[in-house]
Formats: C-alpha cells, structure tokens, sequence
C-alpha cells in the first residue's frame, strides 16, 4: 500500500510532526518551527525571541560556531533561521541522503545551546547593528513605524528585533531561562518535505529530540486595539515613503481566500488598480503595492508607495480614492477571474519547491492544527464571487478605518480626517 504524500504524527515527547512525500525530487526540506515568536516575549525583553534564534547558531555542548558552519558546508546543505510576531523556523535543506545530518544538526541547535557570556557580548553588538539598518532602510522603516502607531502598547506593533536598551539588557541567565521557557515540546513543530520516508525519519527524531521538555512557560495572548491615525516623521531623504492600512482578517477566518483575491485586485499583481492607477497612469510612485499581513486573532491591510516629496498628498488621495471605489462597486467579473487566476498560479508555482511545501506545511499546523490540500485551496479561491470581495472590502473600509504613516522630508505636510475618509 503506497505511502499518504501528507502525515501527521506526535512524537513521544509531544512534538508534532508532519512530512510531505515527494518522491520524485533528490532533496529534503526540514525545519523545526517554534509557535512563540516577539507578540509573546515582555516588554522589558523586548528582542529576545530574535536574539535567542542568533544565539542558537553560536554552539552547542557538542558543536562550536564554526563546526555548524563547515558541517552545513560540507554536505552542500542549506541552513538559515528567521523569528516573526508569532513564530520562529530553523530549517535546512539537502540531498535525502544527508537527512541524518541535517535531523541531528537542527535537533542540537534547538535543544543544547550554550549561551557563552562571550558570544553574548558579540552577538549584541550584531543586532545592534541590524536595528541601525532599519533605520537606514527606510521602506523597512515606514512598516515598522506604522505597525506601532496601528497597534500602539501592545506586542504586534513593537519591532521584532527589539530596541536597544532591551536588547543591550539582556544576559545569559536570562536568555537561558526565556529559552527553557519556551523551547518545548507544546511549542514545537517538526516539518518535512521531499523525498523521504515518514516512519525513518520519526525513528531519528524520537532520539534526537528526547531531551527537549515536555511544558515550559504558559503564554497568554490579547487581541490590540487599533488606532487609526495619521503619523508624519520627518527624515531627510530623498524620497517619501508612505504606508496606509486599515484593519483585516485574523488567519484562520473563513473570509481569508476572498481577502487574498481583495489584495490582488487592489494592489497584489502588476495588473492591480494601484499599480496601473498610481505608477502606470499617473507617474507618482516606482513602487506600490499592497499586501496582507494575518496573526491569531487580528489582521491588517497595508498600502505602500515611494514617491517624490512633493506628491505625497496627492498619492494618498489617489490611494483613497481606490479604496472609496472597490467598496462602493463591484469588481468586474473579468478583473475577479484575473486575480484568482493570478492566486491560484502564484500558490502552484510557490508549492513546487521542498523548502516552499515545507514552510506551507509548518504555518498550516501552527495557524489551524490540520493540513489543507493544494486542491482544497484552489477551490476555495475559485468559489469567490463578486459580491464576496465587495462585503469583505465594505467591512475593511468603513469610516475611519485608515491609518497612515508618511517617512520623508516633507515639511508642513499635514494629512486630515477629511482626506483619509472612507
């Protein structure tokens, strides 16, 4: 009897664990995913989340900095890591054959770090760092300022990589006791992909990861409350950036496939009304685009556009104006079937990697506790309709629902109620 292409299982230590088969490729995608990401760290440890992802590169009992490195080099393997708002990945990719390795590598980094006080003090300074380039960055800025502004005191709307009195704060009995807290196996994902064997790598992962703890700390969430403002933040740069959002879906909403084919329509593809009504049209921005972003229990929809400083008022009220029309008319029917074909392309075309099918595998267990088939997501962009985007975009856009943050050198802008009125 064939093997099932998607399984799930339970480690014995309570690790779930998911593989995808795909027997007709030469490598394997694994990660371990970690469902605790900056929303669930204090305040007063703001960045830890993503300073511990660093940390758990610079050794183990059994491993150095170095070593990891040329071991990864050695089989041509893949290793990288990232943190987000709700969850973090460690994940690497390699031939099936070096499997092994690639399963007893991932299983130190997340279960023996050492936390050398030594590799502390450096790694600081390196994130350190990366704050000072988001500063400089100011596409990345604007995103970061907006989110604080949109979701002002609560978790989702500080940065990731904390600030620098938090992250310059932090010491090895704390990072150890965050991370006893917190890497444990209520929290932990395992994910796979590619060609492989379920039952085989199950057997080397019960004893790789026997050690990890079997409960750690409890973590309770609270959902933010919005504010619609408008924010200006003068920089002296040569160009305005400017972002606009208002409030979205939560990721497991039943309404979630009609907010992507929203998007598209808005701003998703080069054929959206933003693209074709501010850059193509009009001139007013090289890039501009919209795009979703969806946690547990809250969403947002954001507008980015980069234009000269002299146009920024112009831009949003071109912007508003889009967003006025999608909600007050229908989507023609040929410009639905545009974006849902471009959705449904776009999710094909992502899906034929390992390392894609692996992470889509890791965010489906973490967001909804079960797996949906690629089938099942076509059809459920293909049944929206119509009047499903124009509902969902009369619930998005309703009065005062806009927020916006301008980053530029734009002297005695000021953005009113008035203009950002739905």
């Amino acid at each position: 009897m064939p093997e099932a292409a998607i399984r799930r299982d339970v480690l014995a230590n309570g690790v779930r664990f998911v593989t995808e088969r795909m027997p007709h490729v030469r490598s394997v995608s694994i990660g371990v995913w970690l469902s605790r990401g900056s929303r669930h760290e204090p305040v007063s440890h703001a960045g830890i989340a993503h300073f511990v992802e660093h940390m758990l590169f610079k050794g183990t009992a059994r491993r150095t900095a170095e070593g990891i490195a040329q071991e990864v080099d050695s089989i041509g393997g893949q290793l990288d890591a990232f943190t987000s708002k709700e969850y973090a990945g460690y994940y690497m990719k390699v031939l099936d054959e070096h499997l092994p390795v690639a399963v007893d590598l991932l299983s130190d980094l997340v279960s023996h770090p050492t936390f050398a006080t030594a590799d502390i003090e450096k790694e600081q300074k390196v994130v350190l760092e990366e704050i000072k380039m988001v500063e400089d960055t100011p596409d990345d800025l604007v995103h970061e300022l907006f989110s604080e502004a949109f979701w002002p005191g609560h978790p989702l709307g500080r940065p990731i990589l904390g600030v620098p009195d938090s992250v310059s704060a932090l010491d090895r009995p704390t990072l150890r006791q965050y991370f006893s807290g917190t890497y444990v196996a209520p929290n932990l994902v395992v994910v796979a992909a590619g060609n492989l064997e379920h039952d085989r790598l199950k057997a080397l992962l019960e004893i790789s990861l026997a050690d990890v703890p079997g409960e750690g700390d409890v973590s309770v969430m609270a959902p933010p409350t919005v504010a619609q403002i408008a924010v200006i933040r003068r920089k002296d740069l040569e160009q305005s950036h400017v972002c606009l959002g208002t409030p979205a879906l939560p990721q497991n909403h039943p309404d979630r496939y009609v907010a992507y084919a929203l998007n598209t329509v808005l701003g998703g593809s080069m054929s959206s009304r933003l693209f074709q009504n501010v850059r193509e049209k009009r001139g007013l921005a090289y890039a501009v685009f919209s795009g979703l972003s969806a946690y547990h229990d809250t969403g947002a929809l954001s507008i980015y556009a980069g234009c000269a400083n002299d146009v920024v008022s112009e831009l949003i009220d071109v912007v508003v104006a889009e967003l006025r029309h999608l909600k007050d008319e229908p989507v023609g029917e040929a410009e639905l079937r545009r974006a849902k074909d471009h959705l449904k392309g776009s999710l094909m075309l992502n899906l034929e990697s390992t390392s894609s099918r692996m992470s889509h595998l890791a965010r489906q267990e973490i967001y909804r506790d079960r797996t949906d088939t690629l089938d099942a997501m076509l059809a459920a962009i293909e049944r929206v309709s119509v009047e499903d985007v124009q509902r969902v975009a009369r619930r998005f856009f309703t009065a005062g629902a806009l927020g916006v943050t301008v980053l530029g050198n734009v002297n005695g802008l000021q953005v009113t109620r008035e203009q950002l009125s739905l």
